[in-house]
């Protein structure tokens, strides 16, 4: 039926007005309905990549919390571990002998000495 509004085979060469206006009307609905299944597609493509991009977020919101939750519990480990009582108390401190005579030496060049007097 498309095929024989748009191209027709049968009759006179010259085309009554009514027969144009009908291929016209054919073609223009043809070429719409293309756009709007064309738009559909863009639209369907458009949000997959979207609903695609907002899975890997929520993926990697997940993992840096997780990540925070981890560097905070290292940073507890880290303190506890600087903490005066465990430093005071460890086996290693324990056994050093405090000194009793100190020497201290001087350096032969004053360029290099930090101007502190001992």
């Amino acid at each position: 039926m498309i095929k024989d509004l748009l191209f027709p085979t049968n009759g006179p060469r010259r085309s009554s007005l009514g027969r144009m206006v009908n291929q016209s009307t054919v073609l223009l609905m043809v070429s719409i309905g293309a756009l709007i299944l064309l738009l559909a597609l863009l639209i369907l493509f458009h949000q997959n990549s979207n609903a695609t991009k907002g899975y890997l977020l929520r993926n990697l919101e997940r993992e840096r919390s997780q990540l925070l939750l981890e560097q905070e519990v290292l940073n507890m480990q880290v303190a506890k571990a600087q903490a005066m009582d465990k430093i005071e108390n460890d086996r290693q401190i324990q056994t050093m002998i405090p000194i009793k005579n100190p020497l201290y030496t001087k350096n032969a060049d004053p360029e290099l000495d930090d101007g502190l007097e001992l």
